[in-house]
């Protein structure tokens, strides 16, 4: 009997432990995405391979019970075409570090993340190359407390509602934790989405110190081949690479995009416009974008654009040089995983 009990404690234990892994779960995940481009920039042309912002990642959640689930996403970038890591070093999750808990309440993080503001609006009508690459939307003003463009929220705390009739609202706010190169202030972020069939809305709004920003986006989907989408963003005091703290004052800017798909075959538009700083003198710029998809699965695409940013004298979006224009062809594999 004595024998036959510990046979049963130790079935029991290993029946526990086999329900508590399958309450937990770890993805890894990512992409590859690399072009051949030949790219203008003012006078210079160069021809080269050119990554599209490649990632790998890992995610995973445990369930906690009674409704509740712990979770973390750990993503790090890479050069595809050189095999490095961020900036030349080796393995960082400098995209993307949280934790996070969610239940009936909705969701809290806690860590480092792209802003939800930009997610609401200008990536979401990015549908050619989901902005990446030399295509990537040149004026959408970002707003980080990291100092780098793309940028991020350091030290971020938030707060995300659940979704109640197709509706949803994240607030966050980044921690300055007494660094004066922010001017010793937080960073909030706002985000709202809104969908309801073919209908989806979105609007979002970052501050930090003196500089700001506020857009909302609209997309539409017409049958089952149309998507239509457009946001209009107002800054203020971004400077031109988007560096908080410069005395440029206010801006506003827009971009237009539509695809139409054809079983596998997509056809993308992009048009946007950066309006005149208020303190700098010819600072308008344009930028529009044709492109073509082709899927060969769900996860892979080739595929081929034109991208042109027309500079006024005092414009230097993706040049860094006023007045000088870019374009770029480019043809690229995109595989996610």
């Amino acid at each position: 009997m004595r024998t036959l009990n510990r046979l049963m404690i130790a079935g029991l234990a290993i029946a526990g432990s086999t329900a508590a892994l399958a309450q937990s779960s770890v993805q890894v995940y990512g992409r590859i995405n690399t072009t051949v481009e030949r790219q203008k920039a003012g006078d210079q042309t160069t021809t080269g391979l050119y990554n599209n912002s490649s990632r790998i990642g890992f995610m995973g959640t445990e369930d906690l019970g009674g409704g509740l689930k712990a979770g973390f996403v750990l993503e790090s970038g890479f050069a595809s075409d050189t095999g490095a890591g961020n900036s030349g070093a080796g393995m960082s999750f400098n995209r993307q570090s949280e934790v996070n808990l969610s239940g009936n309440f909705g969701q809290i993080r806690l860590g480092h993340w792209t802003p939800s503001s930009y997610f609401a609006t200008a990536d979401y009508i990015s549908m050619h190359n989901h902005d990446t690459g030399s295509s990537a939307d040149a004026f959408y003003a970002y707003v980080s407390n990291d100092g780098k463009s793309p940028s991020y929220i350091s030290n971020g705390v938030a707060y995300k509602t659940p979704t109640f009739g197709g509706f949803n609202v994240e607030v966050a706010t980044g921690l300055y934790e007494k660094n004066a190169q922010f001017g010793n202030k937080n960073l909030y972020d706002v985000a709202a989405n809104y969908e309801n069939g073919p209908l989806a809305l979105g609007a979002g709004y970052t501050k930090l110190d003196n500089s700001q920003q506020f857009a909302i986006r609209g997309f539409y989907k017409i049958g089952s081949n149309i998507l239509l989408g457009g946001y209009v963003q107002r800054s203020k005091n971004m400077g031109f690479d988007q560096v908080f703290g410069s005395d440029t004052g206010t801006r506003t800017a827009y971009r237009l995009s539509g695809a139409y798909l054809l079983g596998n075959n997509e056809f993308h538009l992009n048009v946007g416009k950066a309006g005149k700083m208020k303190n700098v003198e010819d600072s308008s710029a344009l930028q529009y974008t044709l492109g073509y998809n082709y899927n060969l699965s769900k996860r892979t695409k080739v595929y081929g654009y034109y991208t042109k940013v027309n500079n006024k004298a005092g414009a230097s979006y993706m040049t860094g040089t006023a007045g000088a224009d870019f374009s770029s062809f480019a043809v690229g594999v995109r595989h996610n995983f």
